[in-house]
Formats: structure tokens, sequence, C-alpha cells
């Protein structure tokens, strides 16, 4: 079959155009909810009375969002005091809270903060009556990180959607501005109200080990029209979004968590492949901006990571982009931020760069007690903190939580889950699905010809900690559909006895389905597809993360190659779908897919895709 037609440019032949379109006039900046409350003059004096009656301390605190352990704020678990104890020098996460007067908590399921539906929404109010008990009762920021995709907190019964590279896949605005509403809303039933996503970034590095299927794509422009509706879709369902990692981690092959890498993009391709995104954003008028732990040469020679750099977050970010909503760091507990300045200098740097909130800082004590001294010194104005202190109120403005930032169990219940919520991520599922290669028109698998089918492959962890296994998911998928359908988890690096089982359980079947996993060209992922494909049974094989898994299996024999771009269920049971005809094919690639044994050569382009 022939691949459909692109449905956009291939990025070396976009990026000029997008350039040219990105220096155009730019609608007023700012954010979504901060603009209208920057403007509104009767508000502003409200906040400027509040920060005027705030003592120095508890305006340091409002700088930082903090991790905390528990899933309780005030009675958490044993385990969870001894870390809280250990990490922060706090019991709880109300204890902290009283302490460093913080302005926003984090959520993250290994600080188990996530575990259900009622429980999370009772954290959420636990922790706004510790902040209201406050002197200056001022209700916090709580946030996470709710991409969807490969990087998800808060799992189900809560609704799971397909992340970035899968809905730019399915190349639709409307996909992808309803996706991020049901997520928002889902996420304020829970009290969250600030959600660190959507990720702009351009990924133009298919080796790129920490962004990857977390873009939207390669394409600038398309990248920028997707930016904007999750933007629209988030704060359509009252959350605040949050674009990251400016100025753009799109081309980077050092991890920012454990490294500091450096993008030598020039200024001209900076602003052709990089800037898009963050300005579509702003034109969305984005409520918050992440920073990113890299250097860009290019952007400042200092050799300071954009998070800690005045020309970056200063001169390019606020007053060559004109934006003035909120910019919060990264988490400060990454390697790419800590190899160049102490813990105590870090948050002073920052704040100095133009940062307004700091996130997740190794140890609270030594960055919040730094800020603090730096400012009684005089390093850092009062007036400074002021600044971003008003930017941070006007977003908890704008947001409602000084009105009232309590969620309901009611609420909980009619949102989270919802059968409403839960159909529509299967469609979109569906239509993000990518069909690769399928030279023989194996597919649609026919009951009647492939009824009995034996799924293997990869079980990597689901992002949530509440979905797959992959290969169990993908086979039950199948029995509902009425195949018959055994499982058999062959992991990420099979041994040759895990391959030589694969096999004889390949034997007499009619179809062998295979889940890849970041496939190299060392992996022994390689091997149990050769091995399969010799029995003589057709092999399907489903890249549940990388597309680029592709590349490492051409000229492998294999009868249809897919790409999901996540593991999580509803991207699995669209991939059944798919396979068994129930539904159409419609993803097309969002980024090119380069021969392995040439790189300089594009296998399949961007806007591959076949159909039925």
């Amino acid at each position: 079959m022939p691949h459909r037609t692109s449905r956009r440019t291939l990025l070396t032949a976009t990026a000029a155009v997008t350039a040219a379109a990105a220096t155009g006039g730019l609608a007023a900046p700012a954010s979504a909810f901060a603009s209208a409350h920057s403007a509104n003059a009767s508000t502003d004096r409200r906040l400027r009375r509040i920060i005027a009656g705030m003592s120095l301390e508890e305006k340091v605190g409002q700088l930082f969002v903090m991790r905390v352990y528990g899933h309780s704020a005030t009675e958490p678990d044993q385990a969870d005091i001894d870390a809280n104890l250990k990490e922060i020098g706090v019991r709880t996460a109300a204890e902290l809270i009283s302490t460093y007067h913080v302005g926003g908590i984090i959520y993250f399921t290994w600080a188990h903060n996530t575990r259900d539906p009622h429980q999370i929404a009772e954290l959420s109010n636990g922790l706004q009556r510790a902040a209201l008990a406050g002197r200056s009762r001022i209700p916090l920021l709580v946030s996470t990180d709710q991409e969807h995709g490969i990087v998800c907190r808060v799992g189900e019964p809560a609704t799971l959607l397909p992340g970035a590279m899968a809905l730019g896949a399915g190349g639709s605005r409307s996909d992808t501005r309803r996706a991020a509403w049901i997520a928002g809303a889902e996420l304020a039933a829970l009290g969250i109200n600030q959600n660190y996503a959507p990720d702009a970034d351009v990924n133009v590095n298919p080796a790129n080990p920490v962004i990857g299927v977390r873009s939207f794509g390669s394409d600038p422009a398309a990248v920028a029209d997707l930016v904007a509706a999750q933007v629209k879709g988030y704060q359509g369902a009252g959350v605040a979004a949050t674009a990251k990692h400016f100025p753009g981690h799109g081309d980077t092959s050092t991890d920012s968590h454990t490294g500091l890498p450096v993008i030598n993009h020039t200024r001209a391709q900076w602003e052709e492949l990089d800037a898009p995104p963050f300005r579509a954003a702003i034109r969305a008028r984005i409520d918050s901006i992440m920073t990113a732990h890299i250097v860009v040469p290019a952007l400042d020679p200092s050799g300071d990571p954009a998070t800690l750099s005045r020309p970056i977050l200063t001169s390019i970010l606020r007053e060559e982009l004109g934006y003035d909503g909120v910019v919060v760091t990264d988490s400060l507990g990454m390697e790419g931020v800590r190899t160049k300045y102490g813990d105590d200098r870090v948050p002073v740097l920052a704040l100095l760069a133009g940062v307004d909130q700091l996130l997740n800082p190794p140890k609270l004590s030594v960055a919040w007690n730094a800020v603090l001294e730096a400012v009684r010194s005089g390093e850092i104005s009062e007036a400074r903190i002021d600044e971003s202190i008003l930017r941070i109120l006007r977003l908890k403005s704008g947001l409602g939580l000084f009105g009232d930032p309590f969620v309901s169990r009611r609420g909980v219940d009619r949102t989270v889950g919802s059968r409403t919520h839960r159909a529509a991520a299967d469609r979109i599922a569906e239509r993000t699905t990518t069909l690769l290669d399928d030279p023989g028109s194996l597919l649609p698998l026919s009951r009647r010809t492939h009824r009995d089918l034996l799924v293997v492959g990869a079980d990597p962890a689901s992002p949530s900690g509440t979905t797959g296994p992959p290969t169990g998911t993908l086979a039950k998928a199948f029995g509902e559909l009425g195949f018959i359908a055994r499982a058999l988890s062959t992991g990420t690096a099979p041994s040759q006895a895990k391959i030589d089982e694969a096999v004889a359980a390949a034997r007499g079947r009619d179809a062998v389905i295979v889940a890849t996993y970041n496939v190299t060209a060392a992996s022994s992922q390689r091997r149990l597809v050769a091995a399969l494909v010799a029995t003589g049974v057709p092999v399907v094989v489903v890249a549940v993360r990388n597309p680029y898994d592709a590349a490492h299996l051409d000229g492998s024999g294999v009868a249809a190659i897919l790409a999901t771009y996540s593991w999580t269920d509803v991207e699995l049971r669209a991939a059944a779908r798919v396979i068994a005809g129930g539904a159409e094919p419609e993803g097309a690639l969002p980024v090119p897919v380069q021969r392995a044994d040439d790189p300089t050569q594009v296998l399949y382009p961007v806007g591959h895709g076949l159909s039925y």
C-alpha cells in the first residue's frame, strides 16, 4: 500500500517558513489567568496588600514548590514520616507548610501522593487547610507532571490519554485540545491546579534520552499548533498549563536528570526550530513556562544552564518574547542544574535570572535559607521577589483559589474516569495508532484465518503504576475481540532461554504479536523477532514506545509494524482494535524514522502512515 499523503511537511522544508511566521507580531503577551488580572487594577491592589502584609519568611516560602511524602497532609504512614524527616526535616505536609510557608506542593507517585482519586482529593484539601491556617492565609498551587503517555502521575481509575507524540501522530488540534481538557478537568476535580504540561520541545534528535515521545514531533509548526491547542484545553478546564522546557530540550543527547546537556543550535536555528512552540504558547496566553537545565551557547555563552541564565530568561523570554507570566524551574534536584554551582547558590541565581517558582530543591532548608540570606544581604532586593510573588498570586487568584481552593467527593465521582472521558480517550487513541509497514497486506487480522495468537515482548512498568503489563493488556484486548490470545513476557533484554520459550510457544499459532521497547542495534529484542520470523508464523510488531524501533527491524521479515508511542492500556487497546480491524489506522508519523544503517537516509518520512 502507498503511504498516505503527508499531513505535515518535512522539518527541513518548514523551518524557514516557521521562523518567518514566528517573527511576526505577537498578541498581547501574558498568561491566561495572570494577564487578565495584571490588567485588573483592583485585583492587583488587593494582591499587593497581601504581599505588603507578609513577613520576609513567608515571601521566601511562597517562591518554593516542594515534594512531600505521604497520602495525607496530617497522618502519613510511618515510612513517609521517616522519609520526610530525613529529606526535609518535618514529619508531615502540614508541618512543611507551617515551617517553610511554601507556595506550592508537587505530587509524585513515588512519594505516595497519588493512591486513588478520593485520597488525592482529600490530600489536596488537607494541604489547602494547612496553607489557610497560616498568618497570611494564602492558598497553595498543587502541581504534578500529568503529561499523559509515558509521564503520568495519576493513574487509573482516572482517565489515561495518549501522550504528546501520539497526539502528534493523530495530527488533530481538536483531539489534542479535547485530551487536555479531559486531563485538566480530572486534575481540577482532584485539587491539582497546576499541570507541568504541555511539552513544547521539538524532538529533532531521535537519540534524545529524555524527551522523545514526550514531544509532539519534529516539525516546529505542527508542534506549535498542538502546544497551543493543549494550552487552551487545560486552561479551559480550570488548570494552569505549563509549557516546557524553555528554551527547548528537543536536540539533546544528554539527560538533564543526570548531566548538563549542551545544544549547539545557532541563534537562527533556535528561532527556526525551538522558539515557535513557545511563541505559540505565549500567544495562547500560557500560565507558566518551565525552564530547561541546558546550556545554549548561542543564547548565553557563559556556560550557565538556562535555568540560571538572565540572558535567556529575562532578555529573551521576558523582554523579547514579551512573557510576563510565571516562570518555574525544572526540578532543582536534577544534576543538570547542580553541576556548576552548589545547592545554596542555585536558587539565588535562578531568581536573579528571572525565575518565579523554585521547584523541588534537594534540600529545602539549604535553598530556603540561602534565598532568605540573599534578600537580607541585599544580593536580591525584596522588590525583586515581590515581583515574582505578585505573578504567583495573580495565577492563584485567576484560578479562583482565594475564593474556594477545596474540592468535593461528589466532584471526583462525577468527573474522574467518567464513562464519557474514557470513551473519548479510546477514540482519540485509535486515531493516533500508526501502521508503518504491512508489505503483504496481512492486516487487519481475521478471526477466521488468524484467530490463535501469541503475544510476547517487553513489559515496561506503567508510567503511573496502574496499567499493564503490555503483553497481558494486548492479550486481554484480543480476547475481548474474539481471538484466542496467550501472553508471554520476554522482557526488554530477552535471554536465549526466553527466546527459545517464545519460539516454542509460537509454533502452531496463527500469528505472533511482539511488543518492542527502545530497540537498538545490539538489542536482543532483534534476535527474538528474527527467531519468531524464522518459525514461519506471521509476526506483527507493536513498537510501544519509540517509532524508531522500526528502523532496527527493517528487512527482518516481519509481516507488519505499528507504533503506539506509549504502553498504557488506552494505547494498547487501540492498537489491538486496529490490528483486528475494529478501527482504521489513522496515525501518521510526526517524526522521521531514519535508516539504522545510514541515518542520513529516511526510511519513513514525517507524515507516513498506512491505512486499510
